[in-house]
């Protein structure tokens, strides 16, 4: 019975008495201790200096930790996605905001809501009659004006020795006549108190009657020369500001 114990402690080797249990810490321990080296590299720097190393790697971490991050939370990068196709569908919106402010649609010329202004009023001569003045010219500029205007164009003949043209150049002087002048019509003063042929031969073509005169003699024309009414043939309204206000109002229209 001894001898096969002796026989197995024979065939050990020298050296081999030691138990399995404790070399396999020992071969581990080197495994280790291998793979750190490997995976970090030989330490260059001096006992004490892992924070400058560590400092290191945390200045070129920002690459890493965006690829990292972007991999690690997939839910990440479709918030970014959709809030920046959030906002280049919101510029197309904010692009077209100017047209449905103006037009509403490409292309097309916006309404303007203005209205066409009013017509100055037009300027009314002073008192009396300038014998030098060219009638015919100042004619044909009142029926242009009347015409763009949309005003009539009365002719008023008389003479500065006249007393009942002095009167009505004093009621067309006054406020409220002269509003309605301004509005409504081009006056034009034509002298034919002195020994203007030109003169006289307007006052027959617009007060072709003929006959003795009665001045003033008032001439309403349309923009396009036609004669709506003469006083030579009428007669004369009440030369007072109520008589002449209701002339101006009866043939302004």
């Amino acid at each position: 019975m001894l001898r096969p114990v002796r026989a197995d402690r024979r065939t050990q080797p020298p050296g081999a008495g030691a138990p399995r249990g404790i070399r396999l810490p020992l071969v581990a321990a080197a495994v280790v201790a291998a793979g750190l080296t490997a995976a970090c590299g030989p330490s260059t720097e001096p006992a004490g200096s892992a924070a400058p190393s560590s400092a290191s790697a945390a200045s070129v971490s920002p690459e890493p930790s965006a690829t990292g991050s972007a991999s690690a939370s997939p839910e990440a990068s479709p918030t970014v996605t959709a809030s920046a196709s959030a906002s280049a569908s919101a510029t197309p919106r904010s692009a077209s905001s100017p047209a449905r402010a103006g037009s509403g649609a490409a292309g097309t010329p916006a309404k303007s809501s203005r209205t066409p202004a009013a017509a100055q009023p037009a300027a009314v001569p002073g008192p009396g009659y300038d014998s030098s003045a060219d009638a015919q010219k100042l004619v044909d500029a009142a029926l242009r004006t009347a015409k763009s205007e949309g005003r009539m164009v009365l002719l008023d003949f008389g003479a500065n020795w006249c007393g009942n043209c002095k009167a009505a150049d004093k009621v067309f002087g006054q406020p409220q006549t002269a509003a309605l002048l301004g509005k409504s019509y081009q006056l034009v003063k034509i002298d034919i108190g002195g020994n203007s042929s030109a003169n006289s031969a307007l006052l027959r073509k617009y007060s072709p009657s003929g006959g003795t005169y009665t001045m003033p003699v008032l001439v309403v024309v349309t923009p396009s020369g036609t004669v709506r009414t003469d006083t030579h043939v009428t007669g004369n309204p009440s030369l007072t500001a109520e008589g002449i206000n209701s002339f101006l109002r009866q043939w302004a229209s």
